[in-house]
């Protein structure tokens, strides 16, 4: 176990504003899903008017995931270069203008063209959130602080049914896109008006300032995008993000039509199973984050704090291959939720061993090439998982299997890409051979 990270003396927890910039993250995550999730909800209703298949739809997720990927590694180099307060917004202006645009579509080719305008605006999300997360937030904080503001996808996933339920009752499916659409420009307003850097920003005391940079860092230094794949860290989080990314969008496409066709449930009846596994999503969210803060502050190498919460949300993976035999919905309900809470838990540390790992001028453009990456894989997976449930009649069970078993496998090599000790790191930051 080595030296625990300790804060310099007269470095204490002074001051509150760096919570108010990750409620803010919190918020426009939320929004990022809502809009994400709430096709996947609709699905069997949109699915009725307009008469596409499972292909069809595994091909519209894959078009989104290709979108996502070019927005993930565009507006990740976009917001190191830009800033975090132009970038953020810039994102989140694209994807929620694409997002109102659903509901003027009439067609599956009308539905590709809405989500690969989403995709590449909502790939802006994650890299600039963890890059605000590395530059408010010593070290020991910021699984916490990326588990808080990444538990906004959770909500935004239980919000897309009640919304989706409610307003698509009185006005229409179509109406639902546009309320999301219109509550992420409002968000935006507000984080032009509260966001700066902490350097500049008039409401972070001295106090609070020497906090943030109370930890030791990576030493500061320029890297080129085209290089970030020299690194450990960048390698890392591809690596992780291609074996687990995958299944977490098959939970979020897939979920609710699983949920609809194994147990013959409508559109409001959907709606309180989904909040269940998204409020359990929350937790493991946010617990995941705590649990390797915890193990920091108790002693252990962050390195080795970090692994060890992969591991135990891995297993808590485990047990949802079983989802697709129960006879029962909510047993179903409880197994997918823990594996979508464990998910969660293992994504928060993930994203902050990229912080932990790399200087913070590269954060975003590391974060942005690997979710580039992984967001590839997730959308062939998708259209290899529409495929194998037309073939097999909505089968299921092939699916959850591979995901069960496949955050194990990127536990193990999150563990062998990475040394044993941050402080090496530190020490040299030596390109990977």
């Amino acid at each position: 176990m080595s030296a625990p990270i300790s804060a310099p003396a007269g470095a204490t927890a002074t001051g509150h504003y760096r919570w108010v910039i990750i409620g803010l993250l919190f918020v426009i995550t939320t929004i990022n899903y809502m809009d994400r999730n709430l096709l996947g909800v609709l699905k069997p209703t949109i699915q009725g008017d307009l008469h596409f298949t499972e292909t069809d739809y595994g091909n519209i997720v894959f078009a989104f995931s290709m979108a996502y990927a070019a927005g993930y590694a565009s507006m990740g180099a976009f917001t190191d270069k830009v800033g975090v307060r132009i970038g953020l917004a810039v994102a989140a202006m694209i994807w929620c203008a694409a997002s109102a645009a659903h509901g003027l579509v009439t067609s599956v080719a009308g539905f590709t063209a809405a989500r690969i305008a989403l995709g590449l605006g909502e790939g802006g999300n994650f890299p600039t959130c963890i890059k605000s997360v590395a530059t408010w937030f010593p070290v020991r904080d910021r699984a916490l602080a990326t588990g808080i503001f990444n538990s906004g996808s959770n909500v935004g996933g239980l919000l897309a049914p009640l919304i989706a339920a409610f307003v698509t009752t009185y006005w229409g499916w179509q109406a639902a896109f546009y309320v999301t659409g219109l509550v992420g420009f409002i968000w935006v307003a507000f984080w032009l008006v509260m966001y700066r850097a902490p350097e500049e920003h008039p409401k972070v005391s001295a106090a609070e300032l020497a906090y943030i940079h109370s930890d030791p860092e990576i030493p500061m230094k320029h890297i080129p995008w085209a290089q970030l794949l020299r690194y450990q860290g960048t390698w890392m989080y591809i690596v992780g993000g291609i074996l687990t990314n995958p299944v977490w969008w098959f939970y979020n496409n897939w979920v609710p039509s699983f949920l609809f066709s194994k147990f013959h449930v409508n559109l409001l009846a959907l709606g309180l199973p989904l909040v269940v596994i998204y409020l359990m999503t929350d937790v493991g969210s946010i617990g995941g984050g705590w649990l390797s803060g915890r193990m920091i502050k108790l002693g252990f190498g962050v390195f080795t704090a970090r692994k060890l919460a992969l591991l135990a949300c891995a297993i808590c993976t485990l047990p949802v291959f079983m989802a697709p035999r129960v006879d029962s919905i909510w047993v179903a309900v409880l197994l997918i939720g823990l594996a979508m809470a464990a998910h969660q838990g293992f994504s928060a540390n993930l994203f902050t061993l990229v912080s932990d790992s790399l200087p913070k001028s590269a954060v975003a453009g590391a974060v942005g090439l690997g979710g580039c990456i992984s967001s590839i894989f997730g959308g062939l997976s998708a259209a290899v998982v529409g495929r194998v449930l037309d073939a097999t009649g909505n089968n299921y069970t092939l699916v959850f299997f591979v995901g069960a078993g496949a955050y194990v496998v990127a536990t193990l090599a999150v563990h062998l890409i990475l040394p044993r000790h941050r402080s090496d790191l530190i020490s040299s930051m030596a390109p990977a051979e």
